[in-house]
């Protein structure tokens, strides 16, 4: 059966839609169109089992700060890797390092998907970098810069140890500190450059890749904080309003109706079988 140049024209542009969309749908923020919180990391030198890092976090919006009890990163590993361990920040679980054979160097999280906080103030020197130990707190780029950015360093073990063996991690996640992000998958950058305190000698590091999460109000409050039920005089029964909606979402006594069965301003013009 024979195609016309039209129905030929329909297929290669179905075709071509269908190849080119995004496998990820990412957030949005009206009033914050580019804003993001990239999440930057850098492999500096590579071990006998894994590599040594840089995670860097940068907030890039242009209003929202984020505040303490700040952010939480989390990924899930491609293989079997540990995090040895860490500096200037830390995974809230160890998990299950019963499986080590190393020794008494047991590792600092075995978890699959580990989750990661950065440390309090204070924290001892020993386990301090540049940028860290702010309890999670992140200005806006466009307000403060100087505060804008929180970096950790983090140990990895049991993982490809060279460009070719090493798999990034996947399903990044960010809390900040609640709900609302979303977080692309990782993607490989070209090396980040770094220039000597003179400005004379350029270093770069041995491998890159960056993550870019975006914030969306929809997915941070998916059940609205108001609710007006409507519904016509001839109805029988009216709309109910979503769960936990009208502001009773942290009321553990309330039902979640927006509006009392019998609220007497309500019975006037609303009544007979069937309507509640």
């Amino acid at each position: 059966m024979a195609i016309g140049v039209g129905g030929c024209c329909a297929v290669l542009l179905a075709a071509a839609l269908l190849f080119s969309s995004p496998a990820t749908t990412y957030a949005y923020d009206s009033l914050d169109p580019n804003g993001n919180i990239t999440i930057k990391w850098d492999v500096m030198q590579w071990t006998p089992d894994g590599y040594a890092a840089v995670v860097t976090l940068s907030n890039y919006q242009q209003f929202r700060h984020i505040q303490p009890p700040g952010w939480q990163l989390g990924w899930t590993w491609q293989q079997k890797e540990v995090i040895w361990s860490m500096y200037g920040a830390q995974a809230i679980e160890q998990g299950d390092c019963s499986m080590s054979k190393e020794g008494s160097n047991v590792p600092h999280s075995c978890k699959k998907h580990p989750t990661v906080v950065d440390l309090l103030p204070g924290a001892p020197i020993d386990l301090q970098i540049a940028n860290c130990c702010k309890a999670g707190s992140l200005s806006a780029f466009s307000q403060d810069p100087a505060n804008s950015a929180a970096s950790f360093q983090i140990i990895v073990g049991h993982s490809g140890n060279s460009n070719e063996t090493v798999r990034v991690p996947k399903n990044f996640s960010l809390m900040a500190p609640g709900p609302g992000y979303t977080c692309s998958r990782a993607m490989i950058v070209k090396p980040s450059r770094f220039l000597s305190p003179d400005g004379r000698r350029a270093t770069q590091v041995l491998m890159t890749w960056n993550v870019i999460c975006t914030y969306s109000q929809f997915l941070a409050q998916k059940v609205p904080s108001c609710c007006v039920s409507l519904s016509s005089f001839d109805n029988d029964k009216t709309v109910d309003c979503p769960t936990c909606s009208c502001g009773c979402r942290n009321e553990k006594s309330t039902t979640g109706k927006c509006v009392k069965k019998n609220a007497p301003d309500l019975q006037s013009i609303i009544h007979g079988p069937g309507r509640w």
